[in-house]
């Protein structure tokens, strides 16, 4: 920070409005404002520890699909599709719906989630401590703390300088007479932005504000597609696709050099990796345990799938238009203007990142672009207000609060909780300004998901799904699946190539070491199932080992003679009820048996069903064409005009979709937002209930 005289202020003023007019200023701060107002409000009722951890349980499906969407929507995420979609286009969504079978089973059996919420637990790391002990707990509460806060860690300057390069701001800003930098200046305003939303309701503000952003998202993100297809038709921009190379098509994906030789092995790891680690990260962590019932937030998985759509229309249309207009006669000017732009940015890959921002802002015109930039910050400031809840929560819940005697008050509990999000948040400023960002960006998210990740996959299935699991399996895992995982990507993104080839040279009378693959011989995906088939063996063998009883589920998922009376109807549960005497399978009528095997329990009302079963047919509508037009492509060949048929037709129906998910989820959300604020005026508060496991909730004690 340098000290400048008051000559520039002029100067620099006029900079900060370089892209975006004051109209467009005016839409974000409109949208900020009201934000702050709502989280202002949701303050009242915020009034125990559950509040602020899991909005004391009471959200519905509609209110936490909206939420929870926005949750995982960060600007980071934003750009790395832009980036994706600009290189691949419509080519590169076909291959990654052979996951769509998979997607659908996880989402319609309520796989972990069900389970998880039965538990009642606030954080993953109590159910930990209620399933493996206090140590563990501590232990994997740590380990998830470091890996979450590491992994946040350089999201704020990844936010920052997409909305600097996007709105035109300098690198420096004149502040009181002294030149600031514009990163730390952003940084600032967003993270304090989020600070306000989480610290004045927890939980139960993330939700709210996280869902009336999800709304303002998806209703901007289709008036800025409909512009765009004013702008550039349809015919147009089928046109800018195919002057792409013949071999990086972006209509046909069987003419992608990086495709032709696929191999489906790739994609059923993935499938396998999906299933391992499903629900094992915690940065939405809050999400998982404030349903009000296990089946409401099975349907909220459902419905996930319908909100998604408008999301999939920003990240790859908005890339696909910006690349017909690059590569169009008609819009050269643009075009030029777009390279100008990119010619000042030192480093390579952020020219990458910033193409496709730098190429919106030539189509879009004033208050449009400012409708884009606040759809920007409504998804960084989501995201940041989520992973600061979580992290924070989870240093209080999981890593303090074990330690401890005897349970902390809730004045000082809700103290240390609002000083642990502050500390992360101070935490995330400091680390993104100092951390260099540079092409190993992915692999260090990789390095810190792993510190986790490696081993919470088996911990989390075996404990929800196998009475057998034991806590010697658990430690097991976890220990060697993080260690496995971390030492795997140092050794093939820093050992192997910065050290081996210098071990050649130093050593050549060692033949062995000479044979080794100047590459390491594994690629991330095979070495993360490896570490998982190793860390779930662990598991297995250990638990076998273990000489203690096998658990008590019933107890654990708190059902029959175990249930607590919870907000909501949970209907699944009252055959245990005494009194209560439902239909026994074998007196079921064919129907209903065949409702059972899908997954359709005494839970859901006929409207559930029909979501149900739409979401079945909509999955594998677009499964069964994927299933045939592969084989075509293998075998006889499809032409490129068949290609573009398939995908006027893919994206238009994505469309009708999105606009009715979004006027349906405006209808709904709105009904849960009033059911839940009506709860949570009337309910009673359960000091008690504030994260901390009971002597009688222990099931295998391992301390």
């Amino acid at each position: 920070m340098r000290a400048e005289g008051p000559a520039d202020l002029e100067k620099n003023t006029q900079l900060i409005f370089m892209n975006l007019h004051w109209i467009d200023w005016t839409i974000i701060g409109a949208m900020l404002a009201f934000m702050l107002g709502i989280a202002i409000r949701t303050k009242f009722l915020n009034r125990s520890v559950a509040d602020f951890l899991v909005g004391n349980r009471c959200a519905g499906r509609y209110l936490l699909t909206m939420a929870s969407g926005m949750s995982g929507l960060g600007a980071i995420t934003i750009a790395a599709n832009f980036e994706k979609f600009y290189a691949s286009g419509f080519a590169g969504v076909w291959w990654g719906q052979i996951l769509v079978p998979l997607s659908l089973i996880l989402a319609l059996s309520g796989f972990v989630i069900y389970r998880y919420r039965e538990t009642r637990a606030m954080t993953m790391a109590q159910f930990f401590e209620m399933r493996y002990g206090r140590r563990f707990r501590i232990f994997a509460g740590l380990l998830a703390f470091i890996s979450g806060i590491l992994n946040y860690g350089i999201f704020p300057a990844v936010t920052a300088r997409f909305l600097i390069y996007f709105c035109g701001l300098p690198e420096e800003v004149q502040l009181f007479g002294f030149t600031v930098s514009m990163l730390a200046v952003v940084m600032f305003c967003l993270l304090s932005m989020a600070l306000i939303l989480t610290l004045s309701g927890g939980q139960i503000a993330v939700i709210i504000t996280d869902f009336f952003q999800g709304q303002f998202v998806q209703v901007a993100i289709l008036i800025i597609f409909f512009f765009m297809l004013s702008q550039i038709s349809w015919s147009e921009l089928i046109a800018g696709l195919q002057m792409a190379p013949e071999q990086e098509s972006r209509i046909n994906p069987f003419k992608q050099g990086d495709t032709i030789g696929f191999n489906p092995a790739f994609f059923f790891i993935l499938a396998a990796l999906q299933v391992y680690g499903y629900k094992a990260w915690q940065g939405s962590q809050g999400y998982n345990a404030c349903p009000k019932s296990p089946h409401e937030a099975k349907m909220a998985g459902i419905l996930g799938e319908f909100r998604g759509q408008v999301i999939f229309l920003l990240s790859m249309l908005i890339p696909v238009f910006v690349f017909a207009m690059m590569h169009l006669p008609e819009f050269s000017s643009q075009a030029e203007a777009v390279h100008a732009t990119l010619a000042t940015i030192e480093n390579p890959q952020i020219q990458g990142q910033m193409l496709v921002p730098t190429g919106v802002s030539q189509l879009l015109p004033v208050g449009i672009m400012g409708l884009f930039a606040a759809v920007v910050v409504a998804a960084a400031v989501s995201t940041d207000d989520t992973y600061l809840h979580s992290w924070g929560s989870i240093f209080i819940q999981d890593v303090v609060m074990p330690f401890r005697n005897k349970p902390l008050g809730p004045r000082m509990h809700m103290f240390l909780l609002r000083g642990s999000i502050l500390g992360v948040a101070v935490f995330a400023f400091i680390f993104s300004l100092t951390f260099p960002l540079n092409e190993f960006i992915y692999m260090y998210f990789q390095i810190t998901g792993a510190i986790f990740l490696g081993g919470a996959g088996a911990v989390i299935l075996g404990g929800l799904y196998w009475k057998r699991g034991s806590v010697e399996g658990a430690w097991a895992a976890m220990s060697v699946g993080s260690l496995l995982a971390v030492g795997g990507i140092v050794l093939r993104n820093i050992v192997w190539p910065r050290f081996l080839p210098d071990w050649k040279l130093d050593h050549p009378e060692r033949i062995w070491l000479q044979e080794l693959p100047e590459k390491f011989p594994f690629d991330g995906v095979q070495m993360s199932l490896a570490v998982a088939i190793i860390a779930a063996s662990s598991y297995v063998l250990f638990s076998l080992l273990s000489k203690r009883p096998p658990v008590n589920m019933e107890k654990l998922l708190h059902r029959g003679e175990y249930q607590v009376e919870d907000y909501g109807h949970h209907p699944s549960t009252e055959a245990s009820r005494p009194g209560v005497a439902l239909p026994l399978p074998s007196r079921l009528s064919r129907k209903e048996r065949m409702y059972r095997r899908l997954g359709i329990n005494d839970d859901f009302t006929r409207g559930d069903r029909f979501i149900y079963f739409f979401k079945i047919g909509f999955a594998l509508f677009f499964f069964g064409a994927f299933v045939l037009g592969t084989v075509l492509g293998l075998t006889v060949g499809i032409s490129d005009d068949v290609w573009i048929s398939w995908w006027s037709i893919q994206v238009f129906l994505t469309i009708f979709i999105g606009v009715v998910a979004t006027v349906w989820f405006v209808i709904g959300g709105f009904r849960d937002l009033a059911d839940l604020t009506r709860t949570l005026k009337s309910l009673n508060r359960d000091a008690a209930d504030d994260g901390s496991v009971r002597g009688d909730e222990h099931l295998q004690e391992g301390d």
